[in-house]
């Protein structure tokens, strides 16, 4: 505005130059306005915006913002809109409230500027609220306080006030908050009183706004107050359910488990009356949904409270004739509550089938096959048990099997099918043969859950021990090889694995040689999917029941369909798959396999070079696997090319493919050892000391595993230096995040310490007891126990002693807990080193710190296991006096390692010697005292119980004159 009073001249695409506009030359001519502009200019006014405090007068300086031309800033009288506008067609709207933070109205200041002010929200929602700020709002209100302000919106001091800012801080704080708050939550539970709790807590879960975590945290609250509350529950369990029963078919495992916890606690608190109660209305609703979740509840309360305390009243349920959806939820209650508790329904099981039994027949469809669901859900639950009680359901089954279609025989198939394995008698062939044939005619079925009901049908019925393989052979092998190995079925994940369940089922009975062929053809399938479902079956076939009867011609096509898959995969997550299924093909033919190896390597090595890092990644993986077999068919050329081949990719630039390439490098020096190996070992001992700096975890444990080899098998090729410049880069390795990299340093400490000699690898060692990281010291004593077990402990042993008189409690602890693992690790060989250690760890078990304490208790309790019996029962017993005073020990770690050190040094010096220790104090005037020692006296009770009959003290004999005693005597 101020540029077009200047004259500016700035044209914009929509305007046409005139004077006094936007955009005009300055010049006469006609007045020529923007499309945009329909106002009148002389309605527009310059206006003042201005963030003001609430208070009149005009603007200072420091208020004004801005300078704008505001259109249509007069105000129109409602007189006047009546007259302009029609008087009918629109509704007169009531203005919405101002929103905290916002521009809320607008003045007129005394040089005519419009002025606006931003008004604060804390004003803004006791105005909008009526609240008085004491904490006593509804719920709802506290949630749009939260929207703008948080936990801070909540004010006042009373209890509900002090609940909301709790369960905020539960909802929105740090962690550190969030502890102290569920803490408090939980301790102060019965202080604050269930009303309080559930009427801000429950709503809080219901908020739509309620992210995924939130809705953790604000659960395990009432997990928590629930176990604190008890009894106070009650009134409140309706809604606790409403709110919790969704969580049970939440699609999230863990939201599923946190619901069954929350209910399972409620129902503890509550009682079986209250629950029943409670949900006793939901029973015979109308919504479904509602019905389910119902069901699913009361399984939880049975598995928390006993079956036994819901049986009754399930049984009332479903012989109710006045609604057939309470029929249905109750059936479906034995249905969950049979999945849930699993195994759990055995003593039941009579008594649960009596319920069910007679909705077999009820006149509603969708009770019938609920009930045919819940039988089959009580056989899977009850296997291999419980066959007698089902023999009166079978003929209701067989009934059902004869007259319904649809969904309904699906339920009936699934049950019959599951209960036919629990029986053993004569009629079970029969029973098998006619549910066989009702799949056999249900195979061409549309419907995809009738398809895997018939398929799980015939998978039980194969499981039977008594399956007619020349009938499956004849019958039923060929239409379901014909109608299920399609692409239609391949698409459908859940179809797929169900159709290559069935197919390893029907090799185990019939033999895979029809199998094979079918597979095969599947495998040069245009269809990825299909060619994914072969290599699924084959590799759930193998090694079990395994391809021995295939003739060579069934070999060659088998062979050749995988490799056609490996060849023309395209997605990436069938690359394990493949990797898998060719594995084991290979491994089940052994020499079989040798013919087709040329072609196979020959694949991989071109594969080897492709420009994707996920082929070669595969291919890497592959050779790695086949390499055994190469040795089992004695091709050592093809092994030595490898070699090579694979030295040549070790500059590879992706960790993962590097990774599988120096495993496929170590299965090579493995199978053609050191000498033969191809290149030289010194050769690819140069290419892997730079790769021993890389920090990627494959590839760093499997260059480690690779030194290893070297240093195990060909430690001469190296020199001494080279060795101890390992030892360095090895260092760095114990610091790792993966167990397995650590477990491979240390093991190659050990190799190199028998290649160059202890005692470099030991000061290398040593020194590194000093870092302050308590990972890579525990480590490196673990890598000077493995030397001491691969060079003799006395090549070790007096170093160890020596660092110990360090006086630093980092060095002192690693030395007791090298000693420690060394002893374990030498066993029945310690016998020569016990009194020359004895000393050290006496002076540790009386040192002031108490891990010195708890570490020599750990090397004592080793020493004593790995010597009992071999005459160093002196020994123990000296270093059983120092041990004993420390049974007073507040910490726990202490406790439990000097108990567990006791209890190892029974087996050498006997039980009836720390019997005579433990009776001093088993009736000491002091509690303390008294519970240190009964606590032990019932473990060596536990473990030596007829051994101490000879040890207990004796009584003074006092014996009738026909010699007799006294009862008291012989109790004691």
């Amino acid at each position: 505005a101020s540029m077009a009073r200047r004259g500016t001249d700035r044209r914009t695409w929509d305007v046409v130059g005139h004077a006094g506009c936007v955009g005009g030359t300055g010049g006469g001519g006609s007045r020529k306005r923007s499309r945009w502009d329909a106002s009148d200019p002389r309605e527009e006014e310059e206006v003042v915006v201005v963030v003001g405090d609430g208070t009149d007068g005009p603007p200072s300086p420091s208020r004004k913002v801005a300078t704008a031309r505001v259109r249509w800033a007069t105000y129109v009288d409602p007189v006047e809109l009546e007259g302009v506008l029609p008087k009918q067609g629109y509704v007169v709207l009531v203005p919405p409230g101002p929103k905290a933070g916002r521009v809320e109205g607008t003045d007129v200041d005394d040089d005519g500027h419009l002025r606006f002010r931003i008004v604060q929200g804390d004003v803004v929602d006791r105005e909008r609220t009526g609240s008085t700020g004491n904490g006593a709002s509804h719920p709802s209100e506290a949630r749009e306080r939260r929207g703008e302000h948080g936990p801070a919106g909540v004010e006042g001091d009373g209890v509900d006030a002090s609940v909301l800012k709790l369960l905020w801080k539960v909802r929105t704080g740090t962690p550190h908050q969030r502890k102290s708050a569920l803490r408090q939550l939980s301790d102060r539970a019965r202080s604050f009183g269930a009303h309080a709790l559930l009427t801000h807590l429950l709503p809080m879960l219901m908020d739509p706004a309620l992210e995924e975590h939130e809705r953790h945290l604000l659960v395990k609250v009432v997990d928590r107050v629930l176990l604190r509350l008890d009894e106070l529950v009650r009134p409140f369990v309706h809604q606790i359910l409403v709110v919790i029963e969704p969580l049970l078919i939440d699609e999230d495992y863990y939201a599923r488990v946190e619901g069954r916890q929350v209910i399972s606690n409620l129902a503890k608190a509550a009682g079986v009356a209250s629950m029943i109660a409670s949900m006793r209305p939901d029973i015979d609703d109308p919504d479904e949904y509602v019905r389910n979740t119902t069901a699913r509840a009361f399984s939880v309360v049975a598995s928390a409270l006993g079956i036994s305390s819901l049986l009754p009243f399930l049984k009332a349920v479903c012989r109710s004739k006045k609604s057939w959806q309470a029929r249905h939820t109750g059936i479906k209650v034995v249905q969950q509550t049979s999945i849930l508790v699993g195994c759990g329904v055995l003593p039941h099981l009579r008594a649960m089938l009596e319920i069910v039994e007679p909705c077999l027949s009820d006149e509603n469809v969708k009770v019938r096959t609920v009930s045919a669901l819940a039988i089959g859900a009580l056989a899977e639950a009850s296997a291999p048990y419980g066959g007698e009680s089902f023999e009166n359901v079978l003929s209701p089954l067989w009934e059902g099997l004869q007259l319904h279609r649809g969904k309904v025989l699906s339920a009936f198939i699934k049950a019959a099918s599951f209960v036919l394995p629990l029986l053993d008698h004569s009629e079970v062939d029969a029973y098998a043969r006619g549910i066989m044939e009702v799949c056999l005619r249900e195979f061409q079925s549309t419907d995809d859950e009738m398809r895997r009901s018939t398929l799980q049908a015939l998978r039980n019925c194969i499981s039977c021990e008594r399956a007619d393989k020349e009938y499956l052979s004849a019958s039923i092998l060929p239409p379901f090889l014909q109608l299920f190995w399609v692409q239609r079925t391949a698409i459908d994940r859940r179809m797929s694995q169900a159709v290559a369940e069935t197919t390893v089922a029907l090799a185990g009975c019939v033999g895979c040689k029809e199998i094979m062929a079918t597979v095969a053809k599947s495998l040069k399938d245009s269809n990825e999917w299909c060619r994914k479902m072969g290599l699924e079956t084959l590799d759930k076939m193998l090694p079990e029941p395994g391809i021995a009867d295939l003739d060579l011609r069934a070999e060659e096509l088998l062979l050749d369909g995988v490799l056609f898959a490996f060849q023309e995969q395209v997605s990436e997550g069938a690359f394990g798959l493949f990797v898998k299924a060719f594995t084991k093909l290979l491994v089940a033919l052994q020499t079989r396999a040798k013919p087709y190896l040329p072609q196979i390597c020959g694949i991989l090595k071109w594969r080897l070079n492709h420009k994707s890092a996920t082929v070669r990644l595969q291919a890497a993986e592959l050779i790695g696997n086949i390499i055994p077999i190469l040795k089992v068919c004695d091709e050592e050329e093809l092994l030595r090319h490898f070699g090579v081949i694979l030295y040549e990719y070790l500059g590879e630039e992706y960790p993962d493919v590097l990774g599988s390439t120096l495993n496929a490098l170590c299965e090579v020096v493995r199978a053609l050892g050191v000498a033969d190996m191809s290149p030289p070992i010194k050769d690819l001992f140069q290419r892997l000391l730079p790769i021993l700096k890389n920090r990627h975890e494959k590839v760093q444990e499997n260059c480690i595993n690779l030194v290893g080899i070297v240093a195990r098998e060909g430690a001469e090729i190296v020199s001494a230096r080279e060795w101890i410049r390992v030892c360095f880069e090895l260092l760095d390795s114990l610091k790792a995040p993966k167990k397995r990299i650590r477990r491979a340093a240390v093991n190659t400490f050990g190799y190199i310490a028998q290649a160059v000699g202890p005692q470099d690898v030991l000061s290398t060692l040593l020194n590194n007891l000093k870092v302050q990281e308590r990972q890579n010291r525990v480590c490196t004593t673990v890598a000077i126990a493995i030397v001491a077990e691969s060079c003799s402990p006395f090549t070790v042993l007096p170093a160890l002693i020596n660092e110990y008189r360090t006086p630093e409690i980092n060095i002192q602890n690693g030395v007791l807990k090298s000693l420690s693992f060394l002893f374990e690790y030498i066993g029945e060989a310690g016998k020569d080193y016990v009194y020359a250690v004895t000393p050290l760890l006496v002076d540790a078990l009386v040192d002031r710190d108490p891990v010195h304490r708890q570490i020599a208790s750990n090397a004592i309790r080793h020493i004593s296991l790995g010597v009992s019996y071999l005459g160093c029962e002196d020994a123990l017993l000296h270093m059983l006096n120092y041990l004993w005073p420390n049974i007073f020990e507040s910490s726990p770690h202490v406790i439990i390692a000097v108990s567990e050190a006791i209890a190892s040094i029974q087996y050498s010096v006997g039980p009836g010697v720390v019997l005579r220790y433990l009776m001093q104090g088993l009736f000491h005037p002091a509690r303390d005292v008294r519970q240190s020692y009964w606590r032990l006296f019932n473990d060596l009770f536990i473990a030596w119980q007829d051994a101490l009959a000879g040890f207990y003290p004796g009584t003074v004999r006092r014996c009738t004159k026909s010699g007799s005693h006294f009862d008291l005597d012989v109790f004691v």
